[in-house]
């Protein structure tokens, strides 16, 4: 089926990396699969993550129909075009919906994308992951593929103002080899397995990283075990809890 909105979008996406002067280090998309299903699981530390994860799989020539909350698709922007590049609504209340839409696409070939830390983390640092992802590979028989992005938080993220500017901004993407889901082993064990290595991938990306803070004020962006002002992840479980 024609992509009708899915590739001008990625030709916009590109218009504007190149606008903003982005400076994109990518490895291991060799890593993508040039066919069949599989899904891509990454970390999540800002709004433009799905943009950056999707870039990572066009040297294999392949798109990634991502799961995003459902309110996203009622939106009078988002919406038309998350539906246009057949990405896959999750109602929280009713997921099951959501993951059999999940199931159909990759047994039909697609890669789906899954942020199983199911929020951005706001502390910079992998959070726990949902299961849902290995319970989906080996449901189809498909590979995981683990990610990770580091740069990312620095153009919008939670809390912080958006910086659209011609800022020069690095963004490093590391995509690893697949993680196989058998379905003789617990979802739990693969979860696991799969977290240590996007966890391996994200201090891979941090130690490439090419640039540090400026000062002071510009520390926000890294994470408090590297040095940074953000808050660790205990002091983002005590703010929701007080909220």
């Amino acid at each position: 089926m024609a992509e009708l909105v899915y590739r001008p979008v990625i030709g916009l996406a590109k218009t504007l990396f190149k606008a903003w002067d982005l400076k994109i280090d990518c490895k291991g998309s060799e890593n993508i699969p040039r066919s069949g299903g599989a899904v891509l699981v990454s970390n999540h530390i800002s709004y433009l993550d799905f943009i950056f994860d999707g870039l990572a799989t066009l040297p294999q020539k392949r798109l990634v129909r991502f799961m995003a909350k459902e309110s996203v698709f009622h939106h009078k922007i988002s919406g038309p075009l998350m539906r246009g590049m057949k990405h896959i609504p999750v109602d929280r209340k009713q997921g099951e919906t959501a993951y059999q839409h999940a199931l159909q696409s990759l047994r039909s070939g697609e890669i789906v994308g899954v942020f199983p830390e199911a929020t951005i983390s706001q502390s910079f640092t992998l959070k726990s992951f949902k299961s849902g992802a290995a319970r989906m590979a080996q449901e189809a028989g498909v590979p995981l593929i683990p990610m990770a992005l580091w740069g990312t938080q620095r153009l919008w993220t939670k809390g912080h103002p958006r910086n659209f500017r011609r800022s020069h901004i690095p963004i490093t993407i590391r995509v690893g080899e697949p993680v196989e889901a058998p379905q003789d082993q617990y979802a739990g064990a693969i979860t696991r397995r799969l977290r240590e290595r996007v966890q391996e991938l994200l201090e891979a990306a941090q130690r490439a990283y090419p640039v540090r803070p400026k000062g002071p004020d510009d520390t926000w962006w890294m994470p408090a075990h590297l040095g940074g002002t953000a808050p660790t992840p205990e002091q983002v479980k005590a703010g929701e809890a007080a909220g």
